[in-house]
């Protein structure tokens, strides 16, 4: 029976990843009807205040749901949202077994909808490919138990840690494969996060290629003010979705510059830690779960040195650039051996010729912000 739960239960999951960089603040969420061994019904969460995804799902199913079963990745809400609770749904609907991938992380939350089933008579099944469904949520459970978003640091680099030359010019240290994977990571994100020298040196857009619907915030941390008001996040058909973190004391005049763009100006402290800071917290008001970070050197520094970041993207290309003007992929004034913040690799991949490694950190919870 375990095997059959697995096989829908990845559909559930393939569903639910669509929604991925849709649905801040909701997390992403995917349902499959079962009945006689086939599949009646399926649903996924697509944009926040729209229908979740199990009455999609048993929408689908219409009157054949009654004594099915629901496949969700994600035990479903119980109390009154922008939308009627799940369970309510599930109970009218007549469906005999419940089977969940995770729990809600919400500790008011957790565990609720699964006694209010039960207590109905619904079967329920919980931990089914419980990994993959609680990856598909980090930053969803992030958000809900600290108040921050999930940060993930990206950087393409040679194999001595290198991410731009002596001229600051690093297209392209990696190759086509590893690029594509890094739209992939836009679509997922709510916020993509550069400093003022990316801004500077390549003028990129930040927008996923495809967009494929997603809207993410792009965000440049510019304490000095330096950045080009014309650059294209500032005027591109997408400004308003562009935010500029200055520092406190640079003038009203030139911040002006940045707003009659259309895109927002944040002010934030000038400590490289309290800057960063206030931008993840103007983020999370902004309701983005995730925030990926693609440099540089300085801005992944402060992320790391706020203990703010979860997660570690290299693609690493088989290049050496050497050099003491090249650019560190990690800036600041580092650390000495006895304090080196302790990091674990989770996932080791090649993408095309070029290798992905993902690190996460090892610190207790207890002292991550």
């Amino acid at each position: 029976m375990s095997t059959i739960h697995t096989e829908w239960m990845q559909r559930a999951l393939e569903l639910a990843a669509r929604g991925e960089g849709l649905t801040r603040p909701n997390p992403p969420v995917g349902a499959v009807v079962v009945k006689k061994g086939r599949i009646i019904g399926e649903g996924w969460h697509r944009r926040a205040g729209g229908p979740h995804a199990e009455p999609l799902a048993l929408r689908q199913a219409g009157s054949q749901a009654r004594g099915s079963t629901i496949y969700i990745t994600l035990e479903p809400c119980s109390t009154h949202g922008r939308t009627p609770p799940c369970t309510e749904r599930i109970l009218e609907a007549g469906v005999r077994e419940v089977v969940i991938g995770a729990i809600d992380p919400n500790p008011q939350h957790a565990g609720r909808a699964l006694r209010i089933l039960r207590r109905r008579g619904v079967k329920v099944v919980t931990g089914i490919c419980k990994p993959e469904a609680t990856a598909l949520i980090e930053p969803f459970a992030r958000m809900i138990t600290t108040g921050r978003p999930w940060v993930t640091i990206k950087l393409g680099m040679t194999l001595d840690g290198k991410i731009a030359d002596a001229r600051r010019q690093s297209k392209w240290i990696t190759g086509a494969a590893a690029r594509r994977q890094v739209q992939a990571m836009r679509r997922r994100a709510d916020a993509v996060l550069v400093g003022a020298g990316t801004i500077s040196a390549d003028d990129p857009s930040l927008w996923p290629r495809p967009a494929k619907g997603r809207t993410p915030w792009r965000v440049v941390v510019d304490t000095q003010g330096i950045t080009n008001p014309n650059a294209r996040v500032y005027t591109d058909e997408y400004a308003a979705h562009t935010i500029v973190a200055l520092g406190e004391k640079i003038s009203s005049q030139r911040a002006r510059r940045y707003a009659r763009q259309g895109c927002e100006v944040l002010r934030i402290p000038e400590s490289r830690t309290q800057g960063v800071e206030a931008v993840c917290r103007r983020l999370a008001e902004l309701g983005a779960l995730h925030v990926l970070c693609e440099g540089g050197g300085e801005l992944a520094a402060a992320l790391l040195e706020a203990l703010l970041v979860d997660e570690w993207v290299g693609f690493i290309a088989p290049r050496i650039l050497g050099g003491v003007d090249s650019v560190c992929s990690v800036g600041g004034a580092g650390w000495l051996l006895p304090a080196l913040p302790q990091w674990r690799f989770v996932e080791c991949t090649s993408v095309g010729p070029d290798v992905m490694l993902k690190a996460r950190p090892v610190q207790s919870e207890q002292k991550r912000k």
